[in-house]
């Protein structure tokens, strides 16, 4: 599995990634992984990633790869 992936044109690491999806800085992330789920806004891919906004959280966020919908499993 890649460290980096193409998300909206630009490549992003984990770190950068979760940063995207919780839109503010993450202490760690874990590496990006696919999903079998299609973007709801565009029909493109779904990346997912864990990783910990604060020393007591982990979270999954999942990101399209192609547009700026995101989730978190705290949604």
């Amino acid at each position: 599995m890649p460290d980096t992936r193409v998300v909206q044109g630009r490549m992003v690491t984990p770190q950068h990634l979760a940063e995207l999806i919780e839109d503010a800085d993450v202490m760690e992330a874990e590496a990006i992984e696919d999903t079998d789920r299609e973007c709801p806004n565009c029909g493109g891919d779904v990346l997912e990633v864990g990783y910990m906004p604060s020393i007591t959280e982990y979270v999954v966020g999942r990101k399209c790869q192609e547009c700026d919908w995101s989730e978190t499993d705290r949604d």
